[in-house]
């Protein structure tokens, strides 16, 4: 037999081989297992082809590291053969791996299959040689490489399975994997070689037609090297690429659960708002039917909030607000639903056996609502109004048990508040009734309905008129002339008031530019502005275009704002007075004195008038605490220079004490009521517009035009 020997240095590369080639294995077997579709195919192919690949070269770095006394070559097509056998077996062990599942069963017959391609790839090398005579094995070794062969591959297959999800220490883990595996590899390669045996006089047919091994060995070195290396390097950066885009997803999923959040709760209480309160509400009615079981539905309105907030500011009224969120959530059990749907008005979802049941909740949220409240260093009082919807009996859907439950608030509220009511049929008339002027509202516009008149404002103490306040009112074709008390609040809880206010600002505009054109340019037209009117995003584009479009002078135009309007942020109140200050548009502070005001903003004001609030004015003879406060508000218009207007003058004893304190302007039913356009002008013309005339629509002088009732 011909004695063959080993180059030491391959022999050793053959084994980091074995090992690089186990690795980049175990690593494709975890990217294959953590995509889907294309991807993992993808990772399928390019994987068997690395892994083959490397499997392949390790056998035949063992081969070319064995050498004879006689010249070695090897058959190309062959050799090519071999390369596709170490392919596809990788390929059938990722697969298999790649599984959901590995019993024992699986992995028995997986690594026969697998060591049998393994053993069939070198064996096939070994036959690129073309030795004649052919080489014999020796049968106890042929058959124990075979069977290293299938042990080494079932190892394999077990270890990439279980090291193939990623974690903190798979790596390392993966990596003592190789070692052990290309160990397995490099025994059944080299136990299969000292099977074979050359006779004498061998010749090797591949040597002048085959492939030289001189240079095939750095070849298969580079092209190795390279095959495994780019694997390597496009794994590791899809790896770091997959765990930033899992950052991004879990960033994602964070942010979506945070808008979804935000979506159904309140962002000031945090409590779940209308949206959620509608889901979980319709959700207890079908639990309801399909259990035959009952709930309470409360609608909570707090007594007294809008006095809090008026005397000590918004941030108290917020702090309010949160406490009496925890404290209700506190009151009932966890299974109930409490809801903010408005400023201050919050609803209770409570499953119940028996009215009582509801009574008694009632009761409790009563309790902990009248308890004094210690916030921002004060001691504040408030209690609320519930209304109560039973169902099923008050309504079998969710719009019906909300408004009936409304309707009993209200009704609470009729009784003298702090207490409850449940909902009676009888009440619905007035819901109804309610829901029915909303949308006759809705059409009062389009239709010509609304109309203006006008109560002029006098120098004091007797005239002459230096301009006129524009009053909105109803004509609806069938209730008459309805009052602004009974239309603006509706208008304002529905939104509606942004139309109308925008139609009242240009009639005013249209009839001070008509006034004008005849030849009364002294006069100036006041307007006034809801709360919602004031902070919306459009007011100083519609108020530039509706003087534009009627040619006005914007000093002709005066806007009339409440004090805790213009009190509620004022920096971004202080934003929008200057840009219509800026513009030319004269600002009047209305009600002054009934809300919350601070000096240090209210001097920042771009204002040029104050209107004293009537409520001062109606007992000033009688009432010395009045008539000093009203002597204090003129002293502080005099101090930051602001013209002072008296409204509600209605007797000769308070025009002559509001002339004598210094009141600049005066208006009031005294010297003048509303009245129409035409009607104005006649009475200016005759220059007797005083309180001897009988009005034409007495006691209607009394509302603003929007936003202003009592």
């Amino acid at each position: 037999m011909l004695a063959g020997s080993y180059n030491s240095l391959l022999v050793l590369f053959s084994l980091l081989v074995a090992i690089l080639a186990s690795y980049t294995g175990l690593d494709m077997a975890g990217r294959i297992s953590t995509s889907q579709g294309r991807a993992a195919f993808g990772w399928l192919v390019g994987g068997a082809c690395a892994m083959g690949t490397g499997i392949w070269s390790m056998h035949f770095v063992g081969m070319l590291a064995f050498s004879l006394p006689i010249s070695l070559g090897y058959d190309l097509a062959i050799t090519v053969l071999s390369l596709l056998i170490a392919i596809a077996s990788s390929a059938f062990a990722l697969w298999l791996v790649g599984q959901n599942e590995l019993p024992v069963s699986r992995l028995i017959c997986g690594a026969v299959l697998m060591g049998a391609g393994v053993a069939g790839m070198h064996y096939t090398g070994m036959a690129a040689l073309r030795m004649t005579p052919g080489i014999r094995y020796i049968p106890p070794l042929f058959i124990l490489s075979v069977v290293i062969a299938i042990l080494a591959s079932g190892a394999a297959l077990w270890i990439a399975f279980r090291l193939r999800r990623h974690s903190p220490l798979v790596r390392p883990m993966r990596a003592g994997a190789a070692v052990v595996m290309g160990l397995a590899i490099v025994a059944m390669h080299y136990t299969g070689m000292a099977a074979a045996q050359f006779p004498l006089g061998s010749v090797c047919g591949a040597v002048h037609e085959g492939v030289n091994a001189g240079w095939l060995a750095l070849v298969i070195i580079v092209a190795t090297l390279a095959v495994l290396g780019i694997a390597l390097i496009i794994s590791v950066l899809d790896l770091r690429l997959e765990a930033r885009t899992a950052i991004l997803a879990v960033s994602l999923a964070e942010a979506n659960r945070e808008l979804t959040y935000l979506a159904l709760h309140d962002a000031l209480t945090k409590l779940p708002n209308r949206v959620l309160l509608e889901d979980r509400l319709d959700r207890a009615i079908q639990s309801a039917d399909r259990e035959h079981g009952r709930f309470a539905l409360m609608f909570m309105d707090l007594d007294g909030f809008k006095a809090v907030n008026d005397a000590c500011g918004h941030h108290v009224g917020d702090l309010l607000l949160v406490e009496v969120a925890q404290r209700i959530g506190v009151t009932v059990r966890s299974q109930d639903t409490i809801a903010r749907v408005g400023g201050d008005e919050f609803v209770l979802l409570a499953e119940v056996v028996e009215p009582a049941d509801a009574a008694t909740l009632a009761d409790k949220v009563l309790a902990v609502i009248r308890e004094p409240f210690q916030l921002a260093g004060r001691e504040l009082r408030v209690s609320t109004s519930i209304g109560i919807a039973m169902y099923p009996g008050n309504g079998s859907h969710r719009a019906d048990l909300l408004i009936n439950a409304d309707a009993a608030m209200y009704h609470a509220k009729a009784l003298g508040r702090n207490t409850y009511c449940f909902f009676e049929a009888s009440m619905n008339a007035n819901v109804h009734e309610q829901l029915q002027l909303v949308q006759d509202l809705l059409a009062a516009v389009g239709r010509g309905q609304l109309v203006l008149q006008y109560q002029p404002k006098f120098t004091a103490p007797n005239g002459p008129a230096i301009g006129v306040e524009a009053l909105v009112r109803w004509r609806h074709p069938t209730r008459g002339l309805i009052a602004p008390d009974q239309f603006i609040p509706l208008a304002e809880k529905t939104g509606l008031i942004l139309p109308i206010g925008e139609w009242v600002l240009d009639e005013a505009c249209r009839q001070i530019a008509a006034w004008r054109n005849t030849g009364l340019q002294d006069l100036t037209m006041a307007v006034n502005l809801s709360a919602l009117q004031f902070r919306h995003a459009s007011l100083i584009r519609i108020v530039r275009e509706t003087l534009a479009r009627h040619a006005l002078e914007p000093s002709c135009l005066m806007l009339e704002i409440t004090e805790s309007t213009a009190m509620h942020d004022v920096d971004a109140s202080l934003r929008i007075l200057e840009q219509l200050h800026d513009m030319g548009v004269r600002i009047s502070i209305d009600d002054f004195g009934t809300g919350y005001s601070s000096l240090l903003y209210l001097k920042r004001l771009p204002a040029s008038e104050l209107k004293i609030d009537r409520g001062f004015i109606r007992d000033l003879a009688r009432d010395t605490e009045d008539a000093a406060i009203v002597s204090a508000i003129v002293a502080l218009g005099q101090t930051l220079n602001l013209n002072i207007v008296a409204e509600g003058v209605e007797t000769q004893a308070q025009q002559e004490f509001l002339t004598r304190l210094g009141c600049d302007s005066l208006q009031g039913f005294l010297l003048g009521h509303p009245m129409s356009a035409d009607d104005l002008i006649d009475a200016l013309s005759l220059d007797g517009v005083r309180g001897g005339r009988p009005a034409n629509e007495a006691g209607m002088g009394m509302a603003p035009v929007v936003g202003q009732v009592g």
